[in-house]
């Protein structure tokens, strides 16, 4: 316990770059109870998290590492945690996990661990699955407390551990952020884009959990039928170029807008009237609640932790993963009908309000902090 008597919480987390776990840090930190815990994080790689972190005074270091179990780096998180008399440690992702358990627990401190959806998936080589389930059973053995985002990665790790000990702590949206009522800059105007238009938003990272291919595919397919469509993709990641080619490819370069990520995420989101992600699977995907806070129309693919926040034509859309045939016919019926647009993303809004804010996020996960220290 520090002298100011707060608990000082290290959040570790693999990498600089903004995505769903990255998020999830800085609202959590952000909305931490600063009477009670002082944050500090812990980056295994430098980014745009890093500079979102030091504009809201959030201490932040970067301990230079992109290998899982990287003994290399080992003494250094060690040293830092002394250093900085950290009292708990928060460990966000398998990556993260690999590399600060070890010194966390030759320290003798809590150790929670947050599942931002598991390493092993399908598709993943056989004995590279079973190799990633022995190193996550390994590390959610050795916690004072585990975190799963969703239930349904809570289950699979049952499943796949052959008995798993967690809590359920679905992510949660900043509603001062996410607020449909303020005024933004319209970004739609910004890329030029008529307002006829129909505009798909896909924010993202564009790797092959998140299927960027299969959205252009999908795209390419629906503009048959609705040429009022363009797709606005922000993200980058390894399948960008391959993305950018696709659409070349199949005739539709002119229907996708391409852009780096963007800090202002609201106003890109303010500016779109669908927002689709085709991943092919979720922990809990952060960007949907985001969209889902702005009240706009949600096209997700049917898997794990997102069938948890989207209901199939209550609040959203939901379409089996890899289906293109399927999500581009969502598109389709969500293009031509916009009082449905309009009807699920007020659905969308009252879900996100009701049931996933961060406040209630932190407030849990500070009552895992506690428990983790007096038991």
């Amino acid at each position: 316990m520090q002298q100011n008597g707060k608990i000082k919480v290290l959040q570790a987390i693999r990498q600089g770059k903004i995505g769903g776990g990255e998020t999830h840090v800085l609202d959590l930190v952000a909305t931490l109870d600063r009477t009670k815990y002082d944050p500090v994080v812990l980056s295994f790689t430098d980014g745009p998290m890093i500079t979102a972190l030091e504009q809201l005074d959030i201490p932040v270091h970067v301990i230079a590492s992109e290998k899982a179990f990287d003994l290399a780096v080992w003494k250094k998180v060690k040293q830092f945690i002394i250093d900085k008399q950290i009292d708990l440690v928060h460990m966000h992702g398998t990556r993260a996990g690999t590399n600060i358990l070890w010194p966390a627990r030759r320290l003798k401190l809590p150790v929670i661990y947050t599942v931002h959806g598991w390493s092993f998936h399908e598709g993943l080589n056989p004995l590279m699955k079973k190799a990633r389930i022995t190193a996550e059973k390994f590390i959610t053995g050795r916690t004072k407390a585990n975190i799963c985002v969703s239930e349904s990665n809570r289950q699979t790790g049952i499943s796949a551990f052959g008995g798993f000990d967690a809590v359920v702590i679905r992510n949660g949206v900043n509603l001062r952020k996410f607020d449909r009522s303020k005024a933004f800059d319209s970004v739609r105007r910004a890329y030029g884009i008529p307002d006829s238009q129909v505009v798909i938003g896909y924010i993202a990272r564009m790797t092959l959990q998140k299927a960027p291919l299969n959205m252009i595919r999908a795209l390419a397919m629906a503009a048959k039928d609705a040429p009022e469509l363009t797709l606005l993709m922000i993200g980058d990641g390894e399948l960008k170029a391959d993305a950018v080619a696709l659409a070349k490819d199949l005739g539709v370069e002119d229907r996708v807008i391409f852009d780096k990520f963007r800090q202002d995420v609201p106003a890109v989101l303010q500016s779109v009237d669908i927002y689709c992600l085709p991943s092919l699977w979720e922990g809990f995907p952060i960007g949907v609640l985001e969209a889902m806070a702005m009240a706009k129309a949600v096209v997700a693919s049917d898997v794990d932790g997102t069938r948890e926040a989207v209901k199939h034509e209550e609040n959203g859309v939901l379409v089996t993963a890899n289906d293109i045939p399927a999500l581009s016919a969502a598109l389709v019926r969500l293009a031509k009908d916009p009082s449905l647009r309009q009807q699920l993303g007020n659905n969308a809004n009252a879900t996100v309000r009701e049931n996933f804010s961060v406040d209630k996020m932190t407030r849990q996960i500070e009552d895992v902090y506690q428990k983790a220290r007096t038991t």
